[in-house]
C-alpha cells in the first residue's frame, strides 16, 4: 500500500478532541495492564479522516512491554497507512498523558507536518514536543538536496 495521497487539509475542531478523547478512554479496559496496573488509552485522527485508538500492553519482561502508540500506528497501518493530524493520550483516569521519548519519536514518524497533540498544558505541535527530530522529513530533504 502506498502512502503516497493527497494531503486534504484537516479541521481540528473541539468536537474533533472530544471524539479523541472519548476514542482513548474507550480503549482503556483494552490495556494489558497486570504489572503497572497503569492502562493508557491513545487515538488519533488520520489524514483520511479516519479514527484509530490503541492501548498499551505489558510483559513480564518490562522492556517488551507495547506502550498504546505502538498499538495505534499498527492499527494505522492495517487499516490503510496514512499520516496521523490529531492525537490524544490519556490515563486510567481519562487525563491527559503526554507520551514517553520513545513514544513521541514513533508518532513524529507518522505524523503529518504540523500534526496536533493534546497535552497536560494543551494543544501543541509534534514540532513541539519532539524539536528537531529526525525522521521522514529530514531523508526526503536530503535525498532531494543530493539527487
Amino acid at each position: 500500500m502506498s502512502d503516497a495521497r493527497p494531503a486534504e487539509p484537516v479541521e481540528i475542531t473541539d468536537e474533533t478532541w472530544a471524539s479523541l478523547r472519548e476514542a482513548a478512554i474507550a480503549a482503556l479496559p483494552h490495556a494489558y495492564v497486570p504489572y503497572s496496573k497503569f492502562p493508557v488509552g491513545v487515538a488519533a485522527l488520520v489524514d483520511d479522516g479516519r479514527l484509530i485508538w490503541g492501548c498499551n500492553v505489558e510483559n513480564a519482561s518490562y522492556g517488551l512491554t507495547l506502550c498504546a502508540e505502538c498499538a495505534l500506528v499498527s492499527t494505522l497501518h492495517m487499516t490503510g497507512g496514512g499520516k496521523l493530524v490529531a492525537f490524544t493520550c490519556v490515563d486510567g483516569d481519562g487525563n491527559a498523558l503526554m507520551p514517553c521519548g520513545r513514544c513521541r519519536q514513533l508518532l513524529f514518524e507518522h505524523s503529518a507536518e504540523g500534526m496536533l497533540l493534546q497535552t497536560v498544558s494543551g494543544v501543541k505541535t509534534i514540532d513541539e514536543v519532539i524539536p528537531d527530530a529526525f525522521g521522514p522529513r529530514t531523508l526526503a530533504a536530503y535525498r532531494e538536496a543530493h539527487d
